[in-house]
């Protein structure tokens, strides 16, 4: 009788990368860490055979290494493109998925290119299609730009083809909001905006028609599959651009949501496992095929113990 199913086939377990042989618990996300890359692969190991297909990458990256244009992100022994190769050698099938945006590697904490105080559109845009290049160079089979920068779908799709990666696929972070969630991420990475806020390029929580536009865009330019960003507040978006697109849809149940299921569940306010299925199934039931969630692993290998 069911009219929606939830499987661990549809999950992507986000994990953050540091430097070194150890792990950085994040005090704000309970059970996730900054893992060294024998910690990642362990734990990608661990998610992959409870059924989850893939994982993306975020790297904390070391502040000596940022800078205005965050050219870190080109190097091919860089932390994540190390991560990447280090987790196809030892899980070929493992859908690796890669973050196309400045932040974490910016000194300025933006998402694009500072000019003047501004962000510049224009001048961003080679900046990750270089860092979409690397990336695939790596061995990433999917990158995500979750920029929100106008265009760079298009720049990213025709520097991949022109590099030869005409198989890597393009996630795109096609509807994501200028949203209060984000909080724990930008902890794990520490990664927040020095000065000012996204505002001006990721979307307007108010704002639903709008999306029609970034819908367009990003298949006209050749995404592959289209991000709703973030999940819970945000059901209605993932139903409407499943309804506006035949590309399949993804959404992040983000930083902030895990949080507080985990925080409430830590006060015995609720029941975590039954609350973060619930979630998940939510999301599936808007019209989400993929799920990227913290919650992954648990998620994984509770719906084995239901089986």
């Amino acid at each position: 009788m069911n009219e929606t199913t939830l499987s661990a086939s549809n999950l992507i377990l986000p994990l953050f990368v540091q430097e070194g042989d150890g792990q950085t618990p994040i005090k704000s996300m309970p059970g996730h860490a900054r893992l060294g890359i024998t910690h990642l692969v362990a734990l990608a190991r661990r998610a992959f055979e409870a059924g989850v297909p893939g994982v993306a990458l975020f790297p904390a990256i070391d502040d000596a290494l940022k800078n205005p244009r965050g050219t870190e992100s080109e190097n091919p022994e860089g932390l994540l493109q190390r991560a990447v190769r280090a987790l196809k050698t030892a899980l070929p099938e493992l859908v690796v998925i890669t973050d196309v945006a400045l932040d974490p590697y910016s000194s300025d904490g933006h998402d694009g290119y500072l000019v003047d105080g501004r962000i510049d559109n224009d001048e961003t845009l080679p900046l990750l299609a270089k860092m979409a290049v690397a990336q695939a160079k790596a061995g990433a089979d999917m990158v995500a730009p979750s920029d929100m920068m106008d265009g760079r779908v298009g720049v990213m799709r025709r520097a991949l083809d022109e590099a030869g990666f005409t198989d890597v696929g393009i996630l795109s972070y096609c509807v994501k909001y200028a949203s209060a969630f984000y909080g724990p991420f930008r902890d794990a990475l520490d990664s927040a905006p020095r000065a000012g806020d996204k505002k001006t390029y990721q979307m307007n929580p108010a704002n639903l028609r709008e999306c029609l536009r970034e819908i367009e865009l990003d298949e006209a330019e050749g995404a592959d599959i289209l991000m709703v960003k973030p999940g819970l507040p945000y059901m209605d978006v993932v139903r409407f651009v499943r309804e506006h697109s035949k590309l399949p849809v993804a959404v992040y149940h983000v930083s902030g949501e895990f949080a507080m299921l985990k925080a409430a569940a830590q006060n015995g306010w609720l029941d975590y496992d039954r609350c973060l299925l619930e979630s998940l199934l939510g999301l599936r039931r808007a019209g989400a095929d993929i799920i990227f969630t913290y919650g992954a692993l648990e998620a994984a290998e509770l719906l084995a113990k239901h089986a």
